[in-house]
């Protein structure tokens, strides 16, 4: 733990913080962390269950005084979004996070911080190592996979838990609180291509510098996607110059939007500097048009090496490609028309990467229309239909509606007002929470979702206000002491 975070630490939070970040934990590679959970149980005497999808559920006894208050349960998952900077070493399969601290922010070297949920892990065993909490009995779940489908949240038995009121702890503004969310599901595309032999003088373009960002949360913010940023530079670069294409990729997860992509051309051997500075004047006209939003954008056109033969991209197969992104839809479709400044509906081109069949394309879709996330879905798969390719929907998840009548969120609002002196902002968000699916798999639950402070979630520039962090603790300590939640 670094020494400057210990001397700001308050009831361990940053201790347990530390000791997740030191174990891998992104999607798909949740088993070291789910040990870690159950070993923490087993070493503080305290129930629990690890069920076959590795959610991890612990169970604390109400204090003395507090048996006769409805159970209370706090939610988080476990898994984090691993993204990294170009030059970053770390291996996520392997390797635990480098914490950094400035004294008012945590973050990490050159990754994502997993602060998106990594937090909410760190709040409970804070409180089920803390034997001075006063507070109800104590349902905590600590779901998997939340990141890439909510596959935890999904396998969740909901016959394991006895509480009706539910606190998730995955939101990013500290003073709003959230009463209901999108829906979502995934689409991935694939496209056949042939390739043919050529040589020439390869050139490697490359976007990089954008700010990306997560597709719910920051997909209002107009964040440029460098997938299809390079997809527009290389139509208009072909009005110039005759080229081929070996290779094109760009993104990481389908729920960030890309910060950078690239691509390797094959030119004619002679390429000319009348042709290099056509190139440079297309990506001048068009970082400088992204200027204000994107101070950093940048595209790079940098000859290589005369080759003899390289398996290139057929001419045919590079048009369907390029069609596919220059027309698919990507970001805002709708806005609402109920709730004004919320996003309805949106999707994000997340990942797109060159495989042995052809081209692969990954997107994320959200709405809170169930009709319209149908609609989206509808075509997307039509246009890849039409293309000939072969497509494949995955990790739908349910909206979470709004509930008018909610005594958690009243407990919450007043808590909030009287430690703070200002009133929280209610509010639905855009990205997706488990909170639908649990809403789903619970009969009459009753659901807020809060959390501290943090910015850039899902991007290498994510951090975590520290003096935030300890605040939202304090509150949640608050109400479970004060016992008005019944």
């Amino acid at each position: 733990m670094l020494a400057e975070l210990e001397a700001l630490d308050y009831k361990k939070v940053f201790y347990y913080f530390s000791e997740i970040a030191a174990i891998p934990h992104g999607s798909g590679n949740v088993g070291k962390i789910a040990d870690y959970l159950e070993c923490f149980a087993k070493e503080h005497n305290i129930r629990y269950h690890r069920d076959g999808a590795d959610n991890v559920i612990f169970y604390k006894e109400a204090s003395a005084g507090y048996e006769h208050l409805p159970t209370v349960i706090l939610q988080g998952h476990m898994d984090m979004v691993c993204e990294k900077e170009v030059d970053a070493t770390i291996d996520f399969e392997k390797d635990g996070l480098t914490l950094l601290t400035d004294g008012e922010w945590l973050f990490a070297d050159k990754t994502t911080l997993g602060g998106d949920d990594g937090i909410a892990v760190a709040y409970c065993l804070a409180m089920l190592a803390d034997d001075t909490l006063k507070h109800p009995a104590l349902e905590m779940v600590i779901t998997t996979d939340e990141e890439t489908g909510m596959d935890g949240a999904k396998a969740l038995d909901g016959a394991l838990l006895t509480g009706r009121h539910m606190i998730n702890i995955d939101s990013e503004e500290e003073n709003v609180v959230l009463c209901g969310c999108a829906g979502g599901m995934r689409v991935a595309g694939q496209l056949f291509t042939e390739r043919v032999i050529a040589g020439g003088r390869t050139v490697k373009v490359t976007v990089s510098g954008l700010l990306g960002g997560h597709s719910g949360a920051e997909i209002d913010k107009n964040r440029t996607n460098a997938v299809l940023f390079l997809a527009r530079y290389l139509y208009m670069l072909r009005e110039e110059v005759p080229f081929l294409v070996e290779e094109l990729s760009g993104g990481q997860k389908d729920n960030a939007i890309p910060r950078d992509a690239q691509a390797t051309l094959l030119f004619p051997e002679d390429i000319t500097e009348e042709q290099i500075a056509a190139a440079e004047k297309i990506a001048a006209e068009m970082t400088e048009e992204v200027r204000s939003a994107e101070p950093e954008a940048k595209i790079a056109f940098a000859p290589d090496e005369v080759v003899e033969e390289l398996p290139v991209f057929h001419p045919r197969s590079f048009e369907k490609i390029l069609f596919l992104l220059m027309q698919a839809p990507n970001g805002i479709q709708v806005n609402s028309a109920e709730i004004p400044g919320l996003v309805e509906s949106s999707l994000n081109l997340g990942i797109c990467k060159t495989n042995g069949e052809g081209m692969e394309f990954h997107w994320a879709l959200r709405s809170s229309k169930r009709s319209y996330l149908s609609f989206l879905r509808e075509k997307l798969t039509y246009l890849i239909g039409f293309l000939g390719g072969d497509y494949e929907v995955s990790g739908e998840y349910p909206a979470w509606e709004y509930n008018a009548e909610s005594k958690l969120r009243e407990v919450y609002a007043k808590s909030y007002e009287e430690m703070f002196g200002v009133k929280p902002v209610l509010a639905t968000i855009h990205a997706g929470l488990e909170c639908g699916i649990l809403g789903e798999t619970i009969p009459g639950l009753d659901m807020i979702s809060i959390g501290p402070e943090m910015k850039d979630i899902h991007t290498p520039a994510e951090r975590l206000h520290i003096g935030s962090a300890i605040r939202i603790y304090k509150l949640l300590e608050n109400i479970l002491e004060n016992g008005e939640i019944k």
